[in-house]
């Protein structure tokens, strides 16, 4: 499964929105309805998925879907 639709996936159990429904621009807050809570449970599941150490300050200027995309992908590299 690639990055961008296991991301999905997990964002998926916090909005109602379903995976296949999401697009790229989609804004995590205002378009999928995460609240605060939900977005930082969904940081901690994303280190445990995607086995990294998340800087609380890079993931709060994430805001879209293709955002966060990039962030996993730019600390799975590193």
């Amino acid at each position: 499964m690639d990055i961008t639709a296991e991301f999905k996936d997990l964002v998926a159990q916090y909005s109602s929105v379903t995976a296949e429904e999401m697009t790229d621009d989609m804004r995590l807050r205002d378009d999928l309805g995460l609240s605060s809570l939900d977005f930082m449970t969904l940081l901690g599941e994303l280190e445990d998925t995607f086995d990294f150490e998340l800087d609380v300050d890079r993931a709060t200027q994430v805001v879209t879907i293709a955002d966060a995309v990039k962030m996993i992908e730019d600390l799975r590299e590193a």
